[in-house]
């Protein structure tokens, strides 16, 4: 029976939009650019963030790393070793022995080769030294092939592990497997291939921005005496250290404990950084939410800059219309009548601004992923919010107008000219 009543209404706000097409189109110009805004950005913020998470993720809630920081100026490298020796295995053996909770640790040492064979299409890779408990502790997953064995690593085997994007730079579409990759004149085979790992563009609170797909997994033994004399003198003796904790492991107090371990043997000296990914990755949701908030607030401007131009064209509707509303009462229309139609207008203007908007947006996500290189994620979630919202303020721009056309009076609405 409602449902009865509102029909005529719909039938009469349609044809009134229809009858100013111009007009309700600039009507509706605010909302779809507001929601266009609303989606655009949001969906810049999401790529954006997403990137950042999974590389976080990625590095594993559970471990802790640390990163040698080093120099090459000769100056900076006397000053930091009259103080500090560097990342050494010596702190790993104290690690080994007091971190509370400890399940397994990897030492790395990270080397850039001059040349590389076969010749990569693109930059040449990095050769990561690790243990081969490497694999769980950066949860690694092998593509096609092995990683290498401990027997392999105890042995300083010229084995190696390529990254898929060393895999396709080396080889192409060639299977890698059994082929051998020549680093710095020393000839490495190949046994394995890892599958892709996220990256982040920029320096991530002490980790290098660095493709990590780009990289030659190889013993720590491997790379220490087949490629160590080819590198310059300015390195410390393994210049990072993984750490993978027990899942009932405190990470913060084994954090505490690694700080505390390199801060009594480098006396101070702050030439290392210790990322602890789960705390990384706290810090990154709640910069998200925040972000969220902001874009959405900033962006809502627009749809409440629409919202009033609503109401100001459907107020100048209800002047433009007075003898019409006078006829409607008086041949029986009741005030929620007259409410029902000029909401009703104004719902369809929302409605159609927020269609047109959410097409908008999503266009305009696609073309800046395409045209500036920028990861976009269109969430469901953010055009439900951009619609729900655009709807919101068109009912709410729509009630004034809608209670001032109701309480016209009938007869004095009759007379208008």
């Amino acid at each position: 029976m409602t449902s009865v009543l509102w029909l005529p209404d719909l039938g009469r706000s349609v044809d009134n939009l229809l009858l100013h097409k111009l007009r309700t189109l600039l009507t509706m110009l605010g909302m779809i650019f507001g929601v266009a805004a609303v989606v655009a950005m949001l969906s810049i913020g999401a790529g954006a963030q997403q990137q950042v998470m999974a590389f976080i993720e990625g590095l594993g809630v559970r471990n802790v790393i640390v990163e040698a920081r080093e120099t090459t100026e000769f100056q900076a490298y006397q000053k930091v070793r009259q103080q500090s020796p560097g990342l050494t295995f010596k702190d790993i053996r104290a690690m080994q022995a007091t971190v509370p909770g400890l399940e397994m640790l990897s030492p790395r040492k990270r080397f850039t080769p001059a040349q590389v064979i076969p010749k990569p299409q693109g930059e040449l890779p990095v050769v990561y030294g690790v243990e081969p408990n490497y694999q769980q502790i950066a949860g690694l997953r092998i593509a096609a092939g092995r990683f290498f064995t401990q027997d392999e690593a105890s042995h300083a085997a010229p084995v190696c592990v390529l990254g898929e994007a060393a895999r396709v730079r080396l080889f192409g579409l060639t299977d890698p497997l059994g082929q051998f990759v020549k680093v710095a004149g020393q000839w490495y085979q190949a046994i394995g291939v890892a599958g892709p790992q996220a990256v982040a563009q920029t320096d991530v609170a002490g980790l290098p921005g660095q493709d990590r797909n780009n990289v030659l997994y190889v013993p720590t033994g491997s790379a220490m005496f087949r490629l160590e004399d080819n590198y310059s003198q300015f390195r410390d003796e393994i210049d990072g250290v993984y750490l993978r904790l027990k899942p009932e492991a405190d990470i913060l107090a084994a954090a505490s404990t690694v700080r505390g371990i390199l801060s009594a043997s480098h006396r101070g000296a702050d030439d290392y950084s210790l990322v602890v990914p789960a705390e990384l990755l706290a810090e990154q949701q709640r910069t998200k939410r925040i972000f969220d908030i902001v874009m959405v607030a900033l962006a809502s401007i627009s749809l409440l800059v629409g919202g009033i131009g609503i109401m100001n064209i459907m107020l100048a509707s209800v002047l433009e219309r007075t003898r019409e509303i006078g006829v409607r009462r008086a041949i029986g229309a009741k005030r929620t009548d007259i409410i029902r139609q000029f909401v009703m207008e104004t719902t369809l203007i929302a409605v159609a601004g927020g269609v047109m908007g959410l097409l908008l947006g999503a266009s305009m996500s696609r073309l800046i992923a395409s045209f500036a290189g920028w990861s976009t994620i269109i969430s469901s979630g953010s055009l439900a919010l951009a619609f729900s919202v655009s709807v919101l303020i068109g009912l709410v721009s729509g009630v004034y107008p809608a209670m001032k056309a109701s309480r016209l009076d009938p007869v004095q609405a009759l007379h208008y000219e």
